[in-house]
C-alpha cells in the first residue's frame, strides 16, 4: 500500500513538473487553466461531486478551466502540496485542514483573502458574514482571513438502535456522560460462549492523525472553564491538565478496565466499516460519514451529541480552501471565483445533502432542500445542533510536528509504555520546545 501511495504521489508529481514548462497566464482570449488540489477522508462519492461542482463552474464561466484534482487523504495533500511549491509547480488552490492556517501563513504557502472580500464590497461583507461562527472563527490568522469553510465537520456519536433494544438499552436514549458511555459500552460488548468478542461497545479512533481530534473532544467536555488543548493564538499548546490527564485515563480505561473497546490502536479508517457491519455499537465519527452509514447500515441507527464529562464537548473538524501565494494574481482572482461558487448558497446546501458534511452557511438552511433533507434525514440535525458547544481541534503553529508529539504520546499511554500524566507531562515539553520560536 505504502509503495503504492508512493507511486501515485511520483506520478501526480512528475505531471505538475511538465505543467511547469506551460505558460503561467493563459494567452489572450485562452480560457485560464488551474489546478485544485482536494483530500477525501472519509466515505462515499466525494471525488465525483467535486468534478460536478467543477463542471458547472466552467460551464458558468468559460474563461476559466478548474482542474480538480484527488490527493489522497489530509496527510497526502500536505505534502502533494508542499513537494509541489518546492518544486515550483504549486497548484493554483488547494483545500487543506483548517488547523493548518497557521503553518499556510508562517510558511508564505498561502495567501490572506481580506483583499480579495474587501473588493467585493458589501457582497464580500455579507459572504463572510453568513458562514457559520463555529467554523469561520478557525479561518484567522492574527485578525486576517487565510481560507474560506467548506468540506467541514464535526464529530458525534453514531450508535446501533437495535443493538441497543437486544440489550435492554433504551434506543432513544444514547449516553449521555462518561458514566453511560462506560456503563452502555459493557452491556453493549458482546461475547461468544468461549467468550471471544463478537461485537464491541464503543470504538474511538486513536491512530496518529486521527487521536488528536477526539481527544480535543474529550479535553473540552472535562476542561474546568471550556479551554482547548491550545491557545487562540497557536503559539502555546495546554496538553498537560488535570482534566486532560484524567481524559486520557478514560480512554485506557474503555480498553483495559472496562474492555468495551478493541485493543491497540483503533484504525479511523475502519470504524464506519466496524459499524456498518455490527461489530462495534457505537463510535465518534465525522458527521461527513453520516451519508455512507446510512447507505450501508442494514439496521436502525441514531446519532447524537457527545457524551459529557465535567460539561458538552466536541471537535470542529475538516478542510477550508485557500489560495496558493506566489503565483500570478490573474490566477488567484480566478481561484477566488471558483470558491465563492462551490461555496454558494445552493451548492453549501447540496455539498452537506449529498456527502453529509455540515453546510457551512446560515442560508443554506433556509433551502428547500436542506429543510427537505433534515425531514428525510433527521439524523443529521445533530451535527448542527453540537456546533453550539464545538471548539476547533488542535490547531498551532507548525502543526503537522504538534499532531505528531501528541498523537505519539497519547499512543505511549494507550499501549502502557507511559502513565497518562507522564505521556501528556512529555507531550507538553516537546510541544513547548517546537513553540517556543514563534513566541
Amino acid at each position: 500500500m505504502k509503495t503504492f501511495r508512493t507511486l501515485i504521489l511520483l506520478v501526480i508529481c512528475v505531471v505538475f513538473s511538465l505543467a511547469a514548462l506551460m505558460p503561467s497566464v493563459a494567452a489572450a482570449g485562452e480560457p485560464l487553466e488551474l489546478t485544485f488540489f482536494f483530500p477525501v477522508n472519509v466515505g462515499g462519492p466525494i471525488p465525483a461531486i467535486v468534478d460536478e461542482i467543477a463542471a458547472e463552474f466552467n460551464a458558468a464561466n468559460p474563461h476559466i478551466i478548474v482542474t480538480p484534482v484527488y490527493t489522497g487523504n489530509y496527510d497526502d495533500t500536505i505534502i502533494m502540496i508542499q513537494t509541489a511549491v518546492q518544486g515550483g509547480t504549486p497548484p493554483d488552490f488547494f483545500v487543506s485542514l483548517a488547523n493548518q492556517r497557521f503553518t499556510m501563513a508562517s510558511t508564505n504557502i498561502a495567501i490572506a483573502l481580506d483583499d480579495f472580500i474587501a473588493a467585493d464590497g458589501d457582497a464580500g461583507a455579507a459572504y463572510i458574514a453568513d458562514f457559520l461562527p463555529g467554523f469561520m472563527e478557525d479561518s484567522f490568522v492574527e485578525g486576517r482571513i487565510y481560507s474560506i469553510p467548506w468540506m467541514r465537520s464535526t464529530m458525534i456519536m453514531f450508535y446501533n438502535k437495535d443493538a441497543f433494544a437486544e440489550v435492554g438499552l433504551d434506543p432513544d436514549k444514547p449516553p449521555a456522560n462518561w458514566a453511560e458511555l462506560a456503563e452502555f459500552g459493557q452491556k453493549l460488548t458482546k461475547r461468544d460462549a468461549a467468550g471471544n468478542v463478537e461485537r464491541y461497545g464503543v470504538g474511538i479512533a486513536l491512530n496518529s492523525g486521527s487521536a488528536q481530534w477526539g481527544f480535543t473532544g474529550f479535553a473540552l467536555q472535562n476542561s474546568e472553564n471550556g479551554e482547548n488543548l491550545m491557545t487562540e493564538d497557536g503559539k502555546h499548546t495546554l496538553f498537560n491538565t488535570p482534566g486532560n490527564i484524567e481524559a486520557l485515563q478514560f480512554w485506557y480505561d474503555l480498553q483495559n478496565k472496562y474492555q468495551v473497546m478493541q485493543p491497540g490502536i483503533v484504525q479511523w479508517t475502519d470504524l464506519p466499516g466496524q459499524f456498518i457491519e455490527g461489530s462495534v455499537a457505537m463510535i465518534y465519527h465525522t458527521t461527513g460519514n453520516l451519508n455512507n452509514i446510512n447507505t450501508n447500515a442494514g439496521f436502525e441507527f441514531g446519532t447524537a451529541f457527545l457524551p459529557a464529562g465535567k460539561r458538552r464537548g466536541a471537535p470542529t473538524g475538516g478542510g477550508n480552501f485557500y489560495i496558493t501565494a506566489n503565483i500570478d494574481p490573474a490566477r488567484q482572482q480566478a481561484a477566488w471565483e471558483f470558491i465563492k461558487f462551490a461555496t454558494s448558497t445552493n451548492w453549501a446546501a447540496r455539498w452537506s445533502v449529498e456527502t453529509g458534511f455540515v453546510a457551512t452557511r446560515f442560508s443554506a438552511y433556509e433551502t428547500d432542500m436542506m429543510k427537505e433533507f433534515y425531514e428525510r434525514l433527521p439524523q443529521a440535525q445533530v451535527a448542527r445542533e453540537q456546533l453550539a458547544v464545538a471548539g476547533p481541534e488542535l490547531t498551532s503553529y507548525d502543526a503537522a510536528r504538534i499532531w505528531r508529539i501528541l498523537n505519539d504520546n497519547i499512543q505511549s499511554a494507550i499501549m502502557g509504555d507511559a502513565t497518562p500524566a507522564e505521556a501528556l507531562a512529555n507531550a507538553q515539553a516537546e510541544a513547548d520546545e517546537v513553540l517556543e520560536r514563534f513566541r
